[in-house]
This record gives structure tokens, sequence and C-alpha cells, in this order.
């Protein structure tokens, strides 16, 4: 597989939504016709040797899914993800989340030291988090969802333990880069 195609893929796989195009090309730094062109034959690439994933395009955005053939046993891997207990880095995530809400997932990655898109996704799926897009730098945020303040039992996010002074943690803000107001 040539490098392009493969850094294509890896972008894919990774990303919860579908990346367009002009995107893609800012990232790998290439021109937007060459990731097209390459982005489509890996899409073929994936559609004649029967994968357990599928490329698929709309538009001039692609994404990396499933193959449909598989949903049954997708679905029976989410019901046992959604329904079992969080796992500590989930807890930590979710944790994070709820006392720095909204937070870009490239702010969750520094704090937290690892890659969260797998995290964050299955938080997604049961429901606990919300993400919304930032439509000027294509950043998503992430806050605490409906029903994870419904299922605490709180009204409001700031009635959350210590909601002010973990809100506001200094050690989360140098990590951040961001300078404490006095």
């Amino acid at each position: 597989m040539n490098e392009l195609k493969s850094k294509i893929e890896s972008l894919l796989f990774v990303s919860a939504k579908p990346i367009a195009i002009s995107h893609l090309a800012d990232l790998i730094k290439a021109e937007a016709d060459e990731i097209e062109k390459t982005a489509d034959e890996l899409l073929l690439d994936y559609e004649v040797n029967a994968r357990g994933m599928r490329i698929i395009k709309n538009g001039n955005k692609y994404q990396m899914v499933t193959a449909p053939d598989n949903a049954g046993l997708i679905r029976e891997l989410i019901k046992d993800e959604t329904v079992g207990e969080l796992s500590r880095p989930s807890l930590e995530t979710l944790t994070i989340i709820a006392y720095r809400g909204p937070i870009a997932r490239a702010d969750l990655n520094r704090i937290r030291g690892i890659n969260c898109a797998l995290i964050l996704k299955n938080l997604l799926l049961r429901g606990l988090i919300e993400a919304k897009e930032d439509e000027e730098n294509g950043e998503s945020y992430y806050t605490v969802s409906f029903d994870f303040m419904r299922h605490l039992g709180i009204n409001n996010i700031n009635e959350l333990p210590d909601y002010e002074r973990l809100s506001q943690d200094i050690n989360i803000d140098e990590v951040l880069g961001e300078k404490k107001e006095d």
C-alpha cells in the first residue's frame, strides 16, 4: 500500500465523523485531487476485497464504516458495551468532560496523554456525552448529556461535587497551556 493511501486509511479509521477531501489534503499536505483519486482507490479496495470495514463517500467526504453484512454482530457488541460498567479510562474522560466541558477532543487527548477517539465513541453511544461541531475550526467539542445529568440526579452541571474548584484546576490549565486569571 502506498504511503498516501496508508495515511488516508489511518485518518478515516480514527475519525468519528466523515472527513472532507479538503481537510484530508490539509492534514496530509497533499493536493485535493490526489487525495480524492487515492481515497477512491481505497474505497474500491475495501469493496472488492469484502473486508469487515468499508469506506463510503458522500459528496466530498469520506468515512470508514463497518460492513453491512456484520450489522447484527456489531449490534451485539454495542449492546454489551453500552450496558456494562464503564472502564477506568472512560470514567476519567467522562469526568474531564463533566468538569471542563465543553472541551475539544485535542484538549482531552493532551490532558489524558492518549488518543481518546474510541473512548469518546463509546461515551457517545451510551448517550452520556454530546458532541458539537465548531464549523470555524472543524473541531468537535464535548459536553455531558442530559441523560448523564438525569442519571446522577442533578439539575445543573455545577451541582457536581467540588465543581467550582475542580472545573478551574490550575494543573489542568497548565497542561492546556492556559494562564490562570487573577
